[in-house]
């Protein structure tokens, strides 16, 4: 298995990413779509999930192909970004049939970043805005670290953000990983410089510096995020949301498999991970435009997990600093130049 050209999930042939951020703000929206509508599912594993949709995506419910998914800061708020891209798909002409009525489903889920120093004091809800505007810039190419979702985010220790991956397989399988993270949990081992995917990077991806050789690391150091959410309660507020794709044909049931297999990558990459305060959760998406045979969903699943540790390393590895900021980046401590 070897990254794509781009190391991004849309090195997957047909998707698009497009992220839409307000830095006063400190949060964004990013939005996934496709040229084609695409088969999706869902596996939520935290506690706190926030979300729009997702019941639809069920194996046993009634719509199995979408046109986008929203992951979007700013809580319950954020849900209103999926309405904003609903809006762009409306005027394509794009959804849901129902007779003569066209139906966009937007599936959406949030991370919590209202406490995170930015410009809350909006009159009117920007996610809608922001939705719309993420839809529509969508491409092949899009920006990681402090942009999109992860515009606000923040991990236990650092800054969190938007990070990306991919894995090409022997057998011409395309997998990837996007993801915002916000978690509870670390992301480094203690002492803040290794990072607890390290086993698993890629030609030096996020730093190149390889896993922490010490034993014993189970025990994370106390959370400067939780120190700075104070007076709210530290175990609220968090979340990792991500999306794992692949081209391999694979039924809505499959694609719930992946999104389950891809959650190991999350407990690769962050200590502690899908606790009660986060609301933790994978969509797993198909194109279907690869035919596979059933006994390579393990190396699939195997590869989104891989991929979503990676994605999560690199969110936090690529975060930039900015004004008003709690947190430190993890480049500002350690310039590896």
């Amino acid at each position: 298995m070897t990254p794509g050209p781009r190391n991004l999930i849309t090195d997957v042939p047909g998707l698009k990413v497009g992220n839409a951020q307000d830095y006063a703000l400190k949060s964004g929206t990013t939005v996934l779509t496709a040229d084609q509508p695409f088969t999706a599912s869902v596996h939520v594993m935290g506690g706190a999930p926030g979300t729009r949709e997702t019941d639809l995506l069920a194996p046993d419910k009634t719509v199995d192909r979408v046109d986008a998914i929203a992951l979007s800061g700013g809580s319950a708020f954020g849900l209103d970004a999926c309405s904003g891209v609903s809006e762009a798909l409306r005027a394509q002409g794009r959804g849901f049939g129902v007779g003569p009525v066209t139906v966009p489903i937007v599936p959406g889920a949030i991370l919590f970043d209202l406490l995170n120093g930015g410009d809350k004091g909006w009159t009117e809800n920007p996610y809608r805005a922001l939705g719309r505007t993420a839809y529509e810039t969508a491409g092949t190419e899009f920006g990681l670290g402090t942009c999109g979702a992860g515009t606000g985010a923040l991990a236990a220790r650092h800054k969190g953000g938007l990070g990306s991956a991919s894995l090409v397989l022997d057998n011409g399988i395309t997998v990837g990983a996007l993801v915002a993270a916000n978690p509870l949990g670390s992301v480094t081992t203690p002492g803040d410089r290794h990072f607890w995917a390290a086993p698993y990077e890629v030609n030096g991806e996020f730093g190149g510096l390889g896993p922490d050789l010490r034993s014993g690391l189970g025990q994370p150091e106390a959370s400067l995020k939780a120190q700075s959410m104070r007076p709210a309660d530290p175990h609220q507020g968090n979340t990792t949301i991500a999306i794992v794709a692949t081209d391999a044909a694979l039924s809505k049931p499959q694609c719930q498999r992946l999104a389950v297999a891809a959650h190991d990558g999350i407990a690769r990459a962050i200590l502690p991970a899908h606790t009660p305060g986060d609301g933790d959760l994978v969509f797993g998406i198909s194109t279907c435009a690869h035919p596979v045979e059933t006994k390579a969903m393990g190396m699939i699943g195997h590869a989104a997990s891989i991929c979503l540790a990676r994605a999560i390393a690199r969110a936090i590895y690529l975060a930039t600093p900015a004004a008003g900021d709690l947190l430190p980046c993890w480049s500002a401590s350690h310039d590896l130049s």
